[in-house]
């Protein structure tokens, strides 16, 4: 199953494996595949030492990262990030703060003692240069990933420069053919179902469409896919690998707290919403009572990136370490594609990694038993 892409990055399976959990990127990358650390929300002291767990773990086995680098945002140009911070949060209605806090009060989560409030997420070219540059560091680390639009020039030269690839999601054939113009060395075509930061356009349609306006640059697929036989539908359509992450978020060594992960598990495919109410732009997640209220009609709407990210941040991180708090769930960002409907039972990343091949194979017998024999 090795694409010229997984011969690039030295892997033997073409399955890609986002998730902001350090345990799932070794584990994935050990069973042949690549993991994928999200560093959005990490400071540069943070993702410091999750790329040292991850060195100290993984052996030889090569691993990437995934920044957030929007093409349009509040504050762009500014490259510092304290002035940057300062500016933002100057630009936050305190009606917007107000509202955030009277969610979080009214479900019952508590504050957390000695918080500094809002801090400005990596969702700019400021902080994620700097993480950019920390990861380029490490040997092992493969491949950057920006999750959000193309990535600066520069940025793109820097990666590049270095030995490693660099790559992009998209939602839009127009956002192919721009990876494609930035000399980009894989793109991430990310359909509608997808979990986080997607577009309107179903999988099954965009994926084909992707690959014949990258011609040539290979196309990851993503977006609905939960099992071998969804991954083999897109290797059919001419994609180089998968990129998959709503898988990762309930297995075994995922750092998820028990009551999110059964938020997963009661989750059908219906459940989830694009909504505007975490980062300001367009990203599919569970809806809850917090992407119901930002909705209505007589509240603030959301801020655009990163302002609303500096209005949410503080849920966040309430609600994560207040997971066991009964009501903290409605208010909590889940992000989840469309197969969260196929998430329904805890397993180790390297079962599911297994789990996947068999189930491709399986599949790609069944369609080869339908061609007529000789």
């Amino acid at each position: 199953m090795q694409t010229e892409l997984c011969k690039q990055l030295g892997i033997e399976l073409p399955i890609f494996a986002f998730t902001h959990c350090r345990d799932v990127v070794v584990e994935v990358s050990k069973a042949g595949g690549i993991g994928v650390l999200g560093a959005v929300g990490l400071t540069p002291e943070k993702l410091k030492i999750e790329l040292d767990w991850i060195d100290e773990h993984i052996g030889d086995f090569p691993y990437g990262v995934d920044v957030v680098i929007p093409q349009k945002y509040e504050g762009q140009g500014e490259m510092d990030p304290e002035k940057l911070e300062e500016t933002l949060k100057s630009m936050i209605p305190q009606e917007h703060l107000d509202f955030a806090e009277k969610l979080l009060e009214e479900h019952g989560v508590p504050t957390i003692p000695g918080s500094e409030g809002p801090r400005l997420l990596s969702w700019n070219e400021a902080m994620a240069t700097i993480l950019v540059d920390i990861a380029i560091e490490r040997p092992n680390c493969r491949m950057i990933a920006n999750a959000l639009g193309t990535p600066p020039a520069d940025i793109v030269k820097r990666i590049q420069d270095s030995g490693r690839l660099v790559g992009a999601l998209c939602g839009r054939v127009k956002q192919v053919k721009a990876h494609k113009e930035a000399g980009l060395d894989f793109i991430i075509a990310q359909g509608g179902e997808g979990g986080g930061h997607t577009g309107d356009v179903g999988s099954i349609v965009f994926w084909p469409q992707a690959v014949a306006a990258a011609d040539g640059v290979p196309v990851l697929a993503a977006g609905g896919i939960g099992t071998g036989q969804q991954m083999l539908a897109a290797m059919a359509m001419g994609v180089q690998g998968v990129w998959t992450g709503s898988l990762w978020l309930a297995v075994e060594e995922a750092h998820a707290q028990p009551a999110q992960k059964q938020s997963y598990f009661d989750a059908s495919s219906e459940d989830t919403v694009r909504s505007r109410s975490w980062t300001g732009k367009p990203c599919r997640m569970l809806k809850n009572d917090w992407t119901e209220a930002w909705e209505a009609e007589d509240t603030p709407d959301p801020l655009g990136m990163p302002l609303q990210g500096l209005v949410s941040v503080d849920a966040i991180s309430r609600t994560g370490q207040y997971a066991g708090v009964a009501e903290a769930q409605k208010v909590a960002f889940n992000p989840v594609g469309q197969v969260v409907g196929q998430i329904n039972e805890v397993e180790s990343s390297r079962n599911l990694v297994a789990r996947l091949l068999n189930e491709y194979v399986e599949a790609l017998d069944s369609i080869n038993a339908l061609m007529p024999e000789d």
